[in-house]
């Protein structure tokens, strides 16, 4: 990953109105708590707040404002990120809620879709993996105005996440 595909995907996420904090893995905890309304429900390999069911029943789902996921890779020219359909329900935590905070580290930008396909082919052969591509809140035209929220989250944030070491304390795109 490349600084100009970090600042591509910032600049589009911005386009798309989504809100990006970036930090260390060690302030990821931090950042989510930040960005996570309550209640919240997550599934992610990174560190959660105590406070975002990580476990998640049905109703747990229905009642959750925010879900937390990772995702699998970031397309810097589209903004997109990569979420996987997997056993732990990683899409349904990142679809049925109000807020998705997204959890991506830098590592996994790739510059186009070029590049996420030639990352996603050998496990869809392979894994047979499931693979949504999202892109900013979700919006629909289909009933006359733009409607946000009819088919997913209405809002998207963000939290890219550098190795420790990495840059300095956490930033916010409020800041």
């Amino acid at each position: 990953m490349s600084l100009a595909d970090r600042s591509t995907f910032k600049r589009r996420l911005d386009d798309l109105g989504v809100a990006v904090s970036e930090g260390s893995e060690s302030a990821c905890r931090d950042l989510i708590a930040e960005a996570a309304g309550a209640p919240a429900v997550g599934v992610s390999d990174a560190p959660l707040p105590d406070r975002v069911e990580t476990d998640p029943t049905t109703a747990d789902l229905r009642a959750a404002h925010t879900g937390v996921t990772d995702a699998e890779i970031g397309v810097a020219t589209y903004g997109s990120v990569a979420i996987e359909s997997d056993a732990a329900g990683t899409e349904p935590v990142s679809l049925f809620v109000d807020r998705h905070v997204v959890v991506l580290r830098e590592r996994d930008l790739v510059p186009d879709m070029p590049d996420a396909f030639d990352w996603l082919g050998p496990k869809a052969r392979e894994e047979s993996a499931d693979v949504v591509f999202a892109t900013g809140p979700s919006a629909t035209a289909d009933m006359g105005g733009l409607v946000h929220g009819a088919h997913g989250p209405k809002e998207v944030h963000v939290v890219l996440l550098r190795e420790d070491g990495e840059g300095t304390e956490p930033e916010s795109a409020d800041e």
